[in-house]
């Protein structure tokens, strides 16, 4: 009888059935067969520790910054706000209304509002983000677990891929799906010899419950389990591989999905299934955002050093990957070659499955640390890597942090229950890492002023969210980009004399709106309208006007 070692959490056979060939079980890159050492390099103890005081580091730029200077967290978390508040806030209830229906974007929803009860919504934010960070790290860990059959340290090297473009965005219910996507493929590895109707049972479950995270969650985890399944099938003798029984098995591996599919028909989200967009441009970016945050010269010296840990690695032989890992990265590039940009009416499509693969990556790989020497050098090469990670993101935030700050001084200066419009001064501004969370922070005047803000996520489909009749027209129900001072400027008539453009929800700015924010402005930014728009508060990026007053409001700034 062969022994697997390390790939027996791959299921290759059943018990009894027939072994695969020895030569298949090393897989070792750089060359060379030999059986991997199976005895753990650091205790248990010691992995839970260091995964402990990791995570501690990791989590110190979320801790130290309510506010964390992502695209789209402003914006999502004040749709926390209104879910927890809504029935005890006579002004947001007047905008706003929450409609909860089979929408595949709802953990964020289910879980932050909760928080909030015991904690505010800043804070249950911010625990929210650990407890997305700690479920990935921790899938990674136990995805490795299953696959080479004890604890090793080698996957607390993800930890600087934390800190990713993906996550810059504030794609917030897609990051928690990358955690739970990963727990569920060690669910199925560990249930991999037991009863299929218990394996697919709980494979179900997880389906579920990353259905209600992302629709994109299902996507990668279906992508893993394939991949899985593909490397076991091609690990099984080919007398076994072909058979009936085994085929029927491969395809039930899908029938968990069936329900997904069931409810994403039923979802108001398959209304959206017609915007589809595939670009070629970009496909790069997504493979940069995996390593690289704000630095290019951070991401350079990561990737320097990563790449000759393993170069090392692979010379001495100590650098082993799994047969799983070489057919997930086969199988994810083939679906990231394929995926569009924009599906479901949702933006990064593609560029969100690179970081996800990523952490499966890692989890595919094993390094022996028996030795002293390799064990110091590990564990210099993981507190490096971390280091430079860290303080790349705390150097960024703590700089933004001044506007951040200054922005919500400005949203004090709102009345409460105003309605506030959303211009840009720059149309091709907001691309930039350090320029994205000026994108949505408008929308802290829900979170401190109760205020009706254009750029709230309110799309249906997308979000249970929405905004009431009487003030629909007056915001942006498309997810799309906010006018520019140039638009505003247009006369309404000016509108009915062009047949090929339609007025805007801004049109009527003048009479619908109480205050106008102008973001992406310059130094030298003047008002465009005097007549109609009152400085009230001056920041580095933006102004803030009230509407349809001639005179300066008291006790602000007015000047850049």
């Amino acid at each position: 009888m062969v022994d697997f070692g390390p790939f027996r959490g791959l299921g290759v056979a059943k018990r009894g059935a027939p072994t695969v060939p020895a030569a298949v079980q090393t897989a070792v890159v750089g060359g060379g067969a030999r059986q991997l050492d199976r005895a753990a390099d650091f205790s248990n103890g010691q992995i839970a520790a260091l995964f402990v005081t990791l995570a501690v580091i990791t989590s110190i730029p979320i801790l130290l910054y309510p506010w964390p200077p992502l695209a789209d967290y402003m914006n999502h978390l004040a749709r926390m706000r209104v879910i927890a508040v809504i029935d005890g806030d006579p002004d947001l209830s007047r905008f706003y209304q929450v409609q909860w229906q089979l929408i595949p974007n709802l953990m964020m929803d289910l879980i932050v509002p909760t928080l909030q009860r015991v904690a505010n919504i800043y804070l249950a934010g911010q625990i929210y983000t650990i407890m997305s960070f700690v479920l990935i790290i921790s899938g990674t860990l136990a995805l490795n677990r299953q696959l080479y059959g004890h604890w090793s340290v080698l996957p607390l090297i993800a930890f600087p891929l934390l800190y990713n473009n993906v996550f810059l965005v504030g794609t917030m219910n897609y990051i928690f799906g990358i955690g739970l996507a990963l727990w569920a493929l060690v669910a199925w590895a560990a249930l991999r010899e037991r009863a299929l109707a218990l394996r697919l049972a709980v494979s179900t479950l997880f389906v579920l419950a990353l259905f209600f995270c992302h629709l994109f969650s299902v996507g990668l985890y279906a992508l893993g389990l394939f991949a899985y399944e593909v490397q076991r099938l091609a690990l099984s003798e080919p007398a076994r591989r072909w058979r009936l029984s085994t085929l029927a098995e491969f395809v039930a591996t899908g029938l968990p999905f069936l329900p997904a599919a069931a409810l994403l028909l039923m979802s108001p989200t398959w209304s959206l299934r017609g915007t589809i967009d595939w670009e070629f441009k970009g496909k790069l970016d997504g493979l940069v955002g995996v390593i690289e945050v704000y630095s290019h010269f951070a991401a350079l010296f990561l990737t320097a050093v990563v790449a000759f840990a393993a170069g090392w690695g692979i010379r001495h032989r100590a650098l082993h990957f799994h047969p799983f890992g070489w057919t997930l990265l086969a199988v994810g590039g083939i679906a990231y070659w394929a995926l569009p940009r924009v599906m479901f009416d949702t933006y990064m499509a593609d560029q969100r499955l690179p970081i996800a693969v990523a952490f499966m990556v890692v989890a595919c790989a094993h390094l022996n640390l028996r030795d002293d020497f390799v064990r110091r050098g590990f564990a210099t090469v993981l507190v490096l890597l971390l280091a430079v990670r860290v303080l790349e993101v705390q150097s960024v935030w703590a700089d933004l942090a001044r506007q951040t700050n200054a922005f919500r001084e400005s949203v004090a200066h709102i009345d409460r229950g105003a309605k506030v419009l959303v211009a840009y001064a720059d149309p091709e501004a907001g691309e930039e890492a350090r320029d994205l969370w000026l994108s949505h922070a408008a929308c802290l005047a829900i979170l401190e002023r109760s205020a009706l803000v254009t750029t709230a996520f309110t799309v249906v489909g997308k979000q249970i969210l929405h905004v009431r009749d009487d003030y629909r027209g007056r915001v942006d129900t498309e997810d799309g980009t906010p006018p520019t001072v140039k638009q505003l400027l247009k006369p309404t008539e000016a509108w009915d004399d062009d047949d090929d453009a339609e007025p805007g929800y801004w049109s009527r700015w003048g009479a619908d709106f109480d205050y106008l924010y102008i973001l992406f402005t310059r130094p030298d930014f003047e008002n465009p309208d005097p007549v109609r728009l009152a400085p009230v508060y001056a920041g580095d990026r933006f102004m803030l006007y009230r509407v349809g007053e001639a005179q300066i409001a008291g006790g602000s700034q007015t000047s850049n």
